[in-house]
């Protein structure tokens, strides 16, 4: 499945050029014109890398980097129309990926982004599990769905991790527990029932009826992986 990159640039000309351009080379390419609504359709929407401009209209890209390093990992390539370097430097500080000056040559700008969505996929960056809009990441221990933090307990993140490396594989009590390193007595007292439900309440739009963690009666339960996630 192909790459998808956002675009977050008021220049609309700029913008869909990049967008056009990415677009003949391989990869899904979206944009907006704004901070917020860039951040809106992050928050709605699966991206695998962000170009994200430091001049808009309504902030800058800085508050815009700021406000997802909160809570996101998403590879960012930020461009600047400014000469300064000290602006390349805050970008970094800030948690950009690269960080590319205007004018600049559609054919660098996709090639500094393959490299960043290769360095994503190297061993290292496997850390994270992502499916659609949830986020699962094993080095930091944190789970976000659509950039927003959610609380797990250790013990639920394990399960959470045991059942999103096995997607589609029906998982008993037992398997679970001894994947997550829980305690035996656990399969039996159905306390783990009681985990599934919050992990549900954390990552599911409907707990009451999941569509993530599935239960398979008199059997355990399967992690569902979504039609658009490959």
């Amino acid at each position: 499945m192909a790459s998808r990159v956002l675009i977050i640039d008021d220049d609309i000309r700029l913008a869909t050029m990049v967008r056009d351009y990415l677009g003949s080379s391989g990869l899904t390419a979206a944009s907006e014109e704004t901070a917020a609504a860039g951040l809106a359709r992050l928050e709605r929407e699966p991206f695998d890398a962000l170009v994200l401009d430091v001049m808009l209209p309504d902030g800058d890209g800085f508050d815009v980097l700021r406000r997802l390093r909160t809570s996101s990992a998403i590879p960012v390539l930020m461009l600047t129309a400014r000469g300064d370097p000290t602006d390349r430097i805050v970008g970094l500080e800030l948690g950009a990926d690269d960080y590319l000056p205007k004018p600049f040559e559609p054919r660098e700008l996709l090639a500094r982004l393959r490299a960043i969505l290769r360095r994503q996929r190297s061993p290292e960056a496997r850390d994270v599990l992502r499916f659609g809009r949830l986020e699962i990441d094993r080095g930091a221990r944190a789970v976000r769905v659509g950039g927003a933090a959610r609380a797990l307990t250790s013990h639920q993140f394990d399960l959470l991790v045991a059942l999103a490396e096995h997607p589609g594989r029906v998982l008993s009590r037992e398997a679970l527990l001894d994947l997550a390193k829980g305690e035996a007595l656990e399969a039996f007292d159905r306390s783990i029932d009681v985990h599934v439900s919050r992990i549900r309440a954390a990552i599911e739009d409907d707990p009451k009826h999941p569509r993530r963690i599935i239960t398979v009666r008199g059997a355990g339960y399967v992690f569902a992986k979504q039609q658009d996630e490959g």
